[in-house]
């Protein structure tokens, strides 16, 4: 009964969001509520690029992988120690598909992951808002989550987010979910 009520709670908060300009965020376990309760009327996806997934892991419990940016490997930032990352093109169409797919129109729930829910989670929820999609939110703290700021482990991200919350994940990847260009 509690994990109804919770869902149908987020489900009412998430309707009066519907005409903001930024998205809210759910816990990662809010998320996987909502998927156990709603996942036929939602569409929950992995926004991180498909490369980091193979060394992070994934849930299978994401609709898809539709990465919001992509690793650039042709172009190393040097002064960051990483590659550089552009905006998937493909992004808006690939939602659009995978709504429809599932029988969903541009008013349903979408939820948005990222490994942090900072740099890709939050931006590409505010995204699809901006271009119509009107029920999107981000998860808090993403897949991966914060990195501790103290002890043995300081710098590793052990604090929050999907992975430490305890919910399930793989370093299998699911082919059929796994964004392929």
């Amino acid at each position: 009964m509690r994990l109804l009520l919770s869902a149908l709670l987020i489900t009412f908060g998430l309707s009066f969001h519907a005409s903001a300009d930024e998205a809210l965020s759910l816990t990662p376990q809010e998320t996987y509520d909502l998927v156990q309760t709603q996942g036929d009327q939602m569409l929950f996806i992995d926004v991180r690029d498909p490369v980091e997934i193979m060394f992070i892991g994934f849930t299978d419990v994401a609709d898809k992988n539709i990465p919001f940016m992509l690793a650039d490997r042709s172009k190393f930032l040097s002064d960051k120690g990483r590659f550089a990352m552009h905006p998937n093109p493909d992004f808006t169409a690939s939602v659009e598909q995978a709504l429809k797919d599932k029988g969903l129109s541009k008013d349903a729930l979408i939820v948005t992951m990222c490994r942090s829910g900072s740099t890709r989670g939050k931006p590409s929820a505010d995204f699809l808002l901006e271009r119509g999609f009107t029920n999107v939110k981000y998860i808090d703290h993403g897949f991966q989550g914060s990195s501790s700021k103290e002890g043995k482990k300081a710098g590793m991200r052990i604090v929050n987010g999907w992975q430490n919350d305890g919910l399930p994940w793989s370093m299998t990847l699911n082919p059929e979910k796994i964004y392929q260009p």
